[in-house]
């Protein structure tokens, strides 16, 4: 059963990054593309990589479409649902994540 976890304030992420946090168990990587609460949550481990590294990925915008590169290899992540861009079968687990009260907060 899947519950609301805090994770930070939101003003300690700076628009245009992301940062990962351990949620109940799981490496969880947080993005906030601009200078606004709109934030997106997905699995923190490249699937192509195996590796913790999505979190510090770059982060984009293609046809309308948010995404991150990963920083090994490049592969894409639709930040809204973790769709992979080059491989839709090596796409990664997204998550509910809201703002409340200042409060950063993730659904897992």
């Amino acid at each position: 059963m899947s519950q609301w976890y805090t994770v930070c304030e939101l003003t300690q992420i700076l628009p245009a990054t992301g940062v990962c946090a351990l949620v109940n168990g799981q490496q969880i990587a947080i993005f906030r593309p601009r200078d606004d609460a709109q934030l997106y949550a997905l699995s923190n481990i490249d699937p192509f990589a195996e590796a913790s590294v999505l979190s510090r990925g770059l982060i984009a915008e293609h046809q309308h479409t948010l995404w991150v590169a990963s920083p090994l290899k490049k592969q894409r992540f639709r930040l809204s649902d973790g769709v992979c861009l080059e491989d839709d079968s090596r796409s990664v687990a997204s998550y509910a994540v809201r703002v409340s009260n200042g409060q950063v907060e993730v659904c897992a």
